[in-house]
Order: C-alpha cells, then structure tokens, then sequence
C-alpha cells in the first residue's frame, strides 16, 4: 500500500507526466528534455532521477550521452494496470500544453537529422537518411561561398545564429533586434566564434537604424511575426535595399498553435502565402516569389520562403533621345539684317 501511495504521489505532479509523455514518443537526453519541456536542466535531471529510481525510466549510454526511455515494463503492450493507464493519458485529447510539447519534440528531432551529431543513434526512426558527411548546414554554407560579396541585413537577428553563418560569406552584415539582453548574447556567440563583420544595433522593425539603400540583401528569418506591423517591416526592409537587390523573407505559414504567444511571444499565428505575396509588392518589390520552405508531417509549423527584387529607377533622361552638347545649348534667334539706305 505504501510503495502504491509513493508511486501515485510521484505521479501527481504533471511536468513528470510529460516527461513520460515525451520518452514514450522518442528517446531523448537531458539537453533535448529541456527543450522539449521548456524547464530548467536542473528540473529535468531532478523529475528523471525520482521516475528512474521508480523504475519508471530507463537510462541508456550511447556515444558519450546519456539517453532516456520509458521503462520496458511501461513500453510494452502487455497487461501491465499502470502502462494501460499511462498510455490512456498519453492518447487522450490534445491540450495546449501537450500541443506545444509535441511541436518542440519535433523541432528536435529535426535538428538531429539536419545536424548528423553523434546523438541521433541507430533507433533514431528516419535513421536510414543518416549518411556520413551528410549535412544540410554544411550544403547551406557550400552556397553561401558561390554568392558575390553581398551586403547584408539580418533583421530581428535574435541571438544571432543567422548573422554568423552570412557573416562567413558576406562583406559585412548589419544585425538588427529590440532586445538590448539578446543582442548582447548575440555579440558574445560572434566573439566565440571570432567573426568581425558584423554591426550590431538595437532597433524596431518598423524603424529600422540603417540607411537607405545601403544592403545588397535584407533577410527577414522568423521575425516578422513578432513584429508589430509586418507591412510597415516588410517596407523597411524594402527602403534599406539597394536597387537591384534583394529582400528574403522565411515565416511560418498560418498556424492554429494558439501557444506560441505566450511561450514564444509571437504576435501574428503566422501569414498566409498570398498576404505574403501582397506585402511584398504593396512594398515596390519585383519578381516576388513565395513557396515552402520546409514541411514535416505531422508538425503543426510549415515554413515559408518569400523574396522579392528591388527594381531599378528609371531616369527621365534615359527615356529622351540623346542629343549633342551643342543641341542642349538654347537656341538664338537669327539677327535681323540692317537694310542700306
């Protein structure tokens, strides 16, 4: 009786439930924990060592990590009362914390496959894609070193993962964010990682502390839904291009996700492909292009690619017929001739 009372009591408390949750879906470690279930580390090894302890939780070591999973006992589809009564909870219907506990699990598991590091084991289940030397940001950076010398603005930079991978490519990159606490971060990662070519500024979207016409291209990468007013963003964006170049946008598409504004801070649940579309040419761009950029089944978040060119002004002179120096001078009248008397 009292070891069923210890068990129900550990049980109680609901961020071990979606621990269990989350180790039913995938094996994870405590960094990829943390991430999924938005605590501190300290929480999660704490809840981990009471549900292991339990016997609730198994720990697994492979390549230097330690790895987690639901207990075989509770994994299994046997007669166990407890494992039919989790498993119960788990299939239940979807809540807001649920949702948003499955959206940063898939995140993960994303990140596992695009990075290829050590911790995506044989049981990882799209295993059969992990090939050796196989990697999307290794790809990104190859395109990156095709382009021209290119100035850049990186606006709503964040912490700045972004800036630094076009900083290896561009001649310089302007970073942009509210957030004086994020952009000091940011200027930390960029001395880690000794890039030099990047200028830091605290700024608006809506009002943003560059020049006209200054950068060769002006990124918009998951920022645009924090903004206050995304058209007047997008027109920034626009006003700090030159003419012939570029203005980049990666969003969300629109989203049913109602969590994200309080956990993430996100004002708009994304925008459709035509609001796109129209924002960028309510700007003045040209050849505007929206498409997916990244979809997963089964995530609830599918990413859009929107760019559009700056044209070029056409002067008023170069639509008049050229004429000689001489022709531009005014024209005198001829002088009368004088009769002889």
């Amino acid at each position: 009786m009292r070891q069923a009372s210890a068990l129900y009591r550990l049980l109680g408390d609901e961020a071990r439930l979606r621990l269990l949750r989350v180790l039913a879906r995938e094996r994870l470690n405590v960094t990829e924990l943390t991430g999924v279930l938005g605590l501190a580390q300290s929480g999660v090894s704490r809840h981990l060592g009471l549900l292991k302890d339990a016997g609730l939780v198994a720990e697994e070591r492979d390549g230097g990590f330690s790895y987690y999973r639901l207990a075989p006992a509770l994994d299994s589809t046997g007669d166990n009362p407890l494992a039919a009564m989790l498993r119960a909870q788990f299939n239940g219907p979807d809540d807001v914390t649920v949702r948003a506990d499955e959206a940063r699990l898939q995140e993960v598991l994303r990140l596992r496959k695009e990075n290829f590091d050590r911790h995506a084991g044989p049981d990882t289940r799209d295993a059969r894609q992990l090939v050796p030397g196989r990697s999307w940001a290794a790809w990104s950076r190859a395109l990156g070193l095709l382009l021209p010398p290119l100035k850049v603005a990186d606006l709503g930079c964040g912490e700045g993962y972004l800036t630094i991978e076009a900083a290896r490519w561009a001649t310089r990159v302007i970073a942009v964010d509210r957030s004086r606490v994020v952009l000091e971060r940011a200027r930390a990662l960029a001395r880690r990682r000794r890039v030099s070519n990047v200028i830091w500024k605290q700024g608006e979207l809506e009002k943003l502390p560059i020049s006209d016409r200054s950068v060769d291209v002006a990124m918009l990468s998951q920022a645009l839904h924090h903004a206050v007013d995304p058209v007047r963003a997008v027109a920034e964006a626009e006003r700090v291009t030159a003419p012939g170049g570029r203005v980049l946008v990666l969003d969300l598409r629109t989203h049913q996700e109602e969590w994200v504004r309080a956990k993430l801070g996100d004002r708009r649940l994304g925008f459709d492909d035509e609001e796109l579309r129209r924002m960028l040419r309510t700007a003045g761009l040209e050849d505007v292009r929206v498409g997916v950029g990244a979809r997963k089944l089964g995530d609830p978040f599918t990413v859009l690619i929107a760019s559009g060119t700056k044209p070029q002004p056409h002067s008023s002179r170069e639509l008049e017929p050229q004429r000689s120096p001489r022709s531009l001078e005014p024209q005198r009248s001829p002088r009368p001739q004088r009769k002889s008397l």
